[in-house]
């Protein structure tokens, strides 16, 4: 059966995995600025706060998993705190996270002289494909998880390799992030989740059109041909798309599209008259109009612009 969610992630190409240990003590909050890429933590000792942007703090104890797809700023503090704390700007994130070789390993929050009574890991990753879009717009801004123990332990074995330097511990960390990505979003609650991906796959009847979308791109797909997919009338399928998973059925179509035909423009192996037939278009005159259309750039100038940074990087 086509996994969607998977083949989204394998796309994404998780990369750059670094981890730290953070410890708190007392009183302490602190405010971390907008990082704009993928970040986890784990908590596995005592309780604190975190508050996404303007959202509601969420309170998180001892075996919660929090993801964040983008990572906003965000403030993470005691759970209780009798008076409103004054919190300490932290920008200890690397400007280019792909160049870690000044990362920190260890962080404390609060009293120096006490022992924690809160204690986390967290990490970061980069996605390596330049086309993040798809995934991280359909995923609610916060994944908070509760008494994950899978996820606790991926994350514990994500912090052990990254502070070692034995021979092929990149590949690791990415392999084990892959993991962590798709335990975290099998976990997350789909049904009340937010319009997204999440959400349409855990309603039984749109996951199978977006089943079917994933497993035949190229296939000629009108809105009636998914709704039959999903049992629907036409019009009832369409409402119920675009209200759960946040956009129309074709319009999530055209993205899968896209995202595929970014990727095999990326390997530059394939010529872009064989990049249209397997997305779905008739002829590559037609192909490179939705693609500019989408991307803002003809596909020969993308393929050629992914080779000059591929070269840029070897």
């Amino acid at each position: 059966m086509t996994d969607p969610l998977a083949e989204i992630l394998t796309l994404l190409k998780p990369t750059g995995v670094r981890a730290k240990s953070i410890s708190g003590a007392g009183a302490w909050g602190v405010r971390y600025p907008a990082f704009g890429h993928p970040s986890f933590c784990v908590i596995t000792q005592g309780q604190c706060r975190l508050q996404v942007g303007h959202s509601e703090p969420l309170a998180l104890e001892a075996g919660d998993f929090v993801f964040l797809p983008a990572t906003p700023a965000f403030v993470m503090s005691t759970r209780h705190a009798d008076e409103p704390l004054e919190l300490l700007d932290l920008a200890e994130l690397p400007a280019d996270p792909a160049n870690a070789s000044n990362q920190v390993t260890h962080i404390h929050h609060g009293d120096g002289s006490r022992a924690p009574d809160v204690r986390m890991l967290g990490g970061y990753f980069l996605f390596g494909s330049p086309d993040t879009a798809l995934l991280v717009a359909f995923l609610p801004a916060v994944i908070h998880v509760r008494g994950a123990q899978q996820l606790s332990t991926l994350v514990r074995l994500v912090r052990e390799e990254t502070a070692q330097t034995l021979p092929g511990r990149e590949l690791i960390l990415e392999r084990l992030v892959e993991i962590l990505l798709v335990e975290a979003l099998r976990a997350a609650p789909g049904e009340g989740a937010p319009a997204g991906l999440l959400r349409g796959l855990a309603d039984e009847r749109l996951a199978a059109s977006i089943q079917a979308m994933h497993r035949e791109p190229a296939r000629a797909w009108t809105v009636e041909d998914l709704a039959r997919t999903a049992a629907l009338s036409r019009s009832a399928y369409f409402q119920r798309f675009s209200r759960t998973v946040g956009l129309p059925p074709m319009e999530y179509l055209l993205a899968w599209r896209m995202a595929l035909a970014k990727d095999l423009l990326s390997a530059g192996r394939i010529a872009i008259d064989h990049v249209a037939e397997r997305v779905g278009y008739a002829s590559a005159s037609t192909f490179s109009t939705a693609f500019v259309r989408h991307v803002g750039q003809p596909p020969g100038g993308y393929a050629r612009e992914r080779r000059e940074q591929r070269a840029q990087v070897a």
